[in-house]
């Protein structure tokens, strides 16, 4: 989170938009605590996740682009666990 250069506030308030975006394009039900948490979660395993490629996104923008993009990443992994019980 300190690469992005935001603060933990604004982490949860990013987040919860990422994960809420990510929520209506994988068409989940989940609620606004659901969302923020993967929001911010999200963007941690995406931020590792295009490190290994070495790319680096930075600020509010790239905070936003990768909470969604794991935000995704986490429900599409969720609903193929689900799946499979």
């Amino acid at each position: 989170m300190q690469d992005a250069q935001i603060g933990w506030i604004a982490a949860i308030i990013v987040g919860g938009f990422a994960g809420w975006f990510a929520g209506m394009f994988m068409k989940t039900g989940t609620g606004i605590l659901a969302n923020i948490v993967l929001g911010i979660v999200g963007a941690a395993v995406a931020n590792f996740l295009l490190g290994l490629v070495g790319v680096s996104l930075g600020g509010w923008i790239g905070y936003l682009i990768a909470g969604f993009i794991g935000a995704c990443i986490l429900i599409f992994v969720w609903r193929a666990i689900k799946g499979r019980n």
